[in-house]
């Protein structure tokens, strides 16, 4: 089976606190070598992940792998309200309210995705928001995942600007529905410093899809509740030594969030085993997948070899940053650090590869609810 949207399939799978996650399914479960979780970002979807499968840099990987792209709730294209968080007025003719779950929740409960598809472990691959939720899923349930790989995460609180900025997102957007304001948000936290970048064109092209499924394909209201939930994320960087996987994190040296990944990366090499820790940063670039969809591809290629989940695949050489090109840093911090050191420039680092030993069993499942079926979309 070709990877596409035309190959996907579609499911409803329930879990006991976030109630329902759509999944889209590409490739062969079961035949494949190994299944990668993806998940997606503020203002997106699986959509995101079925274009970038179809650049030419991940033919290697769909090759080999299958995929389970995770939609959180309401985010789907076209979605219907949510339930209100509030219990409904009476004579309104709603029944129920619906309290959008907590990142850590939507972390802890994709547990149960894997479950009903009888998968038992999985690499994984997040942007944004979604790699913050993949860093809590992988904390969460260690054995259910041989890596990971985190583009643009952030480990820590939202700041107080970062907090003020959500309060007016998400009141035009109740208010005025995708507005201006929402949509320059939105677009600086996917794209970051974008005026700066080195592929003006190609990045012109991405920023112009984003706007129009904003406007076209997101539910405002539901995208408030995502943002909103994001934004009382909890620090998961004081935990982060409960991560045992191997971590791949990835950031433009003009993402939004830069700054935060490299925080990120400093307290996972102090508390870590730091041979399973690596850190790549593109220069002149704001968003890797979008304006460097080869470069993360390839990155992500010798991740995937590192845990033996590939082999056989002639590589390209990957540009270091003492190269002519200077296109690419891998950095690592050898001792323990205060959040001040974490923020301070990094060395080069490039982790030793790591054999997948055997799957784990499955314990008992957290997990209620029903599995349903439908046609893709």
């Amino acid at each position: 089976m070709e990877v596409g949207e035309d190959s996907q399939s579609h499911r409803e799978i329930s879990s006991p606190r976030v109630e329902k996650f759509n999944v889209y399914i590409e490739g062969d479960l079961k035949h494949k070598h190994f299944v990668i979780l993806t998940l997606h970002d503020l203002g997106c979807n699986h959509t995101m992940w079925s274009n970038y499968l179809q650049h030419p840099s991940m033919a290697e990987i769909n090759k080999r792998a299958a995929f389970v792209h995770v939609d959180f709730p309401g985010q789907e294209d076209n979605a219907v309200d949510l339930p209100p968080e509030r219990p409904p007025k009476r004579g309104s003719g709603i029944s129920i309210c619906y309290s959008f779950p907590s990142m850590q929740s939507l972390g802890e409960d994709l547990v149960c995705v894997l479950d009903r598809l009888d998968i038992k472990q999985v690499v994984g691959l997040g942007e944004g928001a979604g790699a913050n939720v993949l860093a809590r899923f992988a904390m969460a349930h260690p054995t259910r995942v041989l890596g990971v790989c985190l583009i643009h995460c952030t480990g820590t609180t939202a700041g107080i600007m970062e907090g003020l900025k959500d309060k007016l997102i998400g009141w035009k957007l109740d208010n005025l529905g995708m507005n201006p304001t929402a949509e320059a948000y939105l677009m600086m936290h996917r794209f970051g410093s974008f005026e700066k970048a080195s592929d003006q064109e190609e990045l012109n092209k991405a920023i112009s899809s984003f706007q129009h499924s904003l406007r076209k394909n997101i539910n405002p209201q539901n995208l408030k509740r995502f943002v909103k939930s994001f934004m009382k994320r909890t620090n998961i960087a004081d935990n982060i030594g409960k991560m045992k996987c191997q971590v791949l994190l990835v950031t433009g040296s003009l993402a939004s969030f830069n700054h935060t990944v490299h925080t990120l990366a400093g307290f996972m090499l102090s508390k870590m085993d730091k041979s399973k820790v690596e850190i790549i940063e593109v220069e002149g670039v704001a968003n890797v997948i979008e304006e460097k969809p080869d470069r993360l591809a390839e990155a992500f290629l010798y991740f995937c070899q590192g845990l033996g989940v590939i082999g056989g695949v002639p590589m390209p050489r990957m540009t270091r940053a003492n190269s002519s090109e200077n296109t690419e840093i891998v950095t690592r911090r050898t001792r323990s650090m205060s959040m001040e050191e974490a923020d301070k420039p990094l060395g080069i680092y490039s982790s030793s590869p790591a054999r997948v030993g055997s799957p784990p069993k499955l314990g008992t499942s957290p997990c209620q609810g029903t599995l349903s079926t439908s046609p893709p979309k």
